[in-house]
This record gives C-alpha cells, sequence and structure tokens, in this order.
C-alpha cells in the first residue's frame, strides 16, 4: 500500500501537478497544463474543489472506491483523503481544481458560510454530476478566478477571489438541487427505506437501549452521508432528517400511550428515556398535554 501524501500548503499541491504559483492561499489548476503523475492517496488540509474531465478509473475516497466519468465534481474539506493507488504509470491529468488554504478566508463572511456548503462533507458516491451546461458555467468561475491570480496583488484582489469562488460554490448548490430533482425515483426509494428502517428500529428493543436513532445512524445503515441525507430529506419533503425522526417517535408513542395496558412509566423506559418525567416533558413540548392529558382526552 502506497504513503499518503500530506498536502498541507497550496504550494504543495501546486508542486504535485507542476504548476507555478501565482498566489500562496488559492489556486487554479487546469490539468492538460499539468505534468504528467503518479496516481497516489493525498491527506487534503486544504480545501479542494475538483471537476473530473475523464475517467479516471477507481479512485478511493476513504474506505470506499468509485468510478468516475467525465463531468464529476468533488469536494474536499481538511482532514479528508482522497486518490488513486499508484499503478506505476504515468497519466496526463484532465479537468480542473481549485484549491484554497483556510487562511485565505479568515476575516472574510466566506470563512463561516463555507460550513453551510453541506456537499464538502458528502460520501464520494454522492458526487455532483454536470450537464454540458453547467460545466462550461463552472470553467467560466474557474476561469475567472484564474485571471484575477494573473494580476499582480492589490487591494481588490482578495474579495474579488473571495466572490467568485462564493459564485462557484453557489453554483453547485444550484446544481445540487438540480440533481435531487432528475433523481426523484432514487430519492423516493432511499425515503422508503428510511421509513422502513424507522419501523424496523421503533418495533425492536432498541429504543430501550439507545433511545432515539440519529441522523447520522440512519444515514449509515441507508450508505449515504449525514449531510446528504438531510439535504435530500429537506428538499423531497420540506423536513429535515431530524424532524421525520422526532415526528416518528412521537407517532409512536401517541400509539403506546393509547394504550392503556401500559404504565406511563413503562412506556417511557421503552422508547429509551431514563426517567418519566423526562419523557413527559419531551411528550408535552410535542403533543401539547403530558401523556397522562392526552390518555384521558383520548378515552373521554
Amino acid at each position: 500500500m502506497s504513503e499518503i501524501m500530506k498536502i498541507d500548503t497550496v504550494q504543495q499541491y501546486n508542486d504535485y501537478f507542476g504548476i507555478e504559483t501565482c498566489h500562496p492561499l488559492v489556486s487554479v489548476i487546469e490539468g492538460k497544463k499539468a505534468k504528467p503523475l503518479r496516481f497516489c492517496k493525498k491527506l487534503y488540509n486544504i480545501y479542494a474543489i475538483l471537476l473530473k474531465d475523464t475517467n479516471c478509473g477507481n479512485l478511493k475516497y476513504g474506505q470506499s472506491i468509485y468510478d468516475y466519468q467525465k463531468g464529476t465534481m468533488l469536494f474536499l474539506a481538511p482532514g479528508q483523503v482522497m486518490g488513486s493507488e499508484d499503478d506505476g504509470v504515468l497519466h496526463q491529468p484532465e479537468g480542473w481544481v481549485l484549491a484554497l488554504h483556510p487562511e485565505l478566508l479568515r476575516g472574510t463572511p466566506l470563512a463561516s458560510l463555507i460550513r453551510e456548503y453541506s456537499y464538502f462533507s458528502y460520501n464520494a458516491n454522492e458526487a455532483l454530476h454536470l450537464s454540458e451546461q453547467e460545466r462550461k458555467t463552472i470553467i467560466d468561475c474557474m476561469e475567472k478566478i484564474r485571471i484575477e491570480l494573473q494580476y499582480p496583488i492589490d487591494k481588490h484582489s482578495k474579495s474579488l477571489i473571495i466572490d467568485n469562488i462564493k459564485l462557484l460554490l453557489d453554483y453547485c448548490i444550484r446544481f445540487y438541487d438540480r440533481q435531487f430533482i432528475t433523481r426523484e425515483n432514487v430519492n423516493k426509494d432511499i425515503l422508503t427505506r428510511f421509513e422502513n428502517l424507522l419501523e424496523d428500529y421503533f418495533s425492536s428493543d432498541a429504543p430501550a437501549e439507545k433511545g432515539m436513532p440519529s441522523v447520522q445512524y440512519c444515514a449509515d445503515k441507508l450508505c449515504l452521508s449525514a449531510n446528504y441525507f438531510s439535504d435530500l430529506c429537506r428538499k423531497e419533503t420540506g423536513m429535515s432528517a431530524l424532524k421525520h425522526i422526532q415526528q416518528k417517535m412521537f407517532d409512536v408513542a401517541k400509539e403506546r400511550v393509547f394504550n392503556v395496558s401500559k404504565s406511563i412509566s413503562e412506556i417511557s423506559y421503552e422508547l429509551g428515556f431514563p426517567y418519566p418525567q423526562h419523557f413527559s416533558r419531551w411528550f408535552k413540548k410535542m403533543a401539547g398535554s403530558t401523556p397522562n392529558e392526552y390518555r384521558q382526552n383520548t378515552l373521554n
């Protein structure tokens, strides 16, 4: 197994591609202008936005392997690992890369906003697949940033670079929204599996042992990242994944409260609440009445 290359700076990334560094904190790399290189896995301690313009074989992201086609976008945040095993052959890169160091964002609105671009935490199998027109739009954004990097640095440089990076990121939100829509059947299948997962979970002893399932737990079971799963739920249903889980637990709680063969204390323990008063407070927050009040009103 080959060693993992650490990418701590934009300069290191440029050196890997054989590209001149015009700015120490940001770079736009056009693959066909880079040198042929050997594949390797890389630990990114910078942000990298990759537009793959060629079939790049079996690319490894974390512990999983994916086959990417032309027009695929991937988003890497500091701390993520991606790359292919060295096959002993030199490959000419194709496509585009926007690399930026977190220090570039310091003191700008994008420093906090970048956390809202949830696709940086998507799994690699949740990559963005562009239409030809969308691809041209992304390349145009890359070109604008590259042109700005070729000017001598002045008082306007940073704001113009940041604005164009934000424009690119915003376009990617739009294109992901389009992808959610065009994959409607796939999304509905995921939501059906999600509902079945919750049904099975609350029909078992799991709630008593683990409490309410987390979004991460459900996403893992569905083989999705938590952020992608949450975004999919919100776009398909208007509700977050967490809200869906809470609503399912509330529906189960109402059904069990209605069954007078069990005490409220028994129901609270079955649902994973350590104390009945915790269950009562949560139930009242959800229903507007305590479990006992709800039971009495239902029976009357």
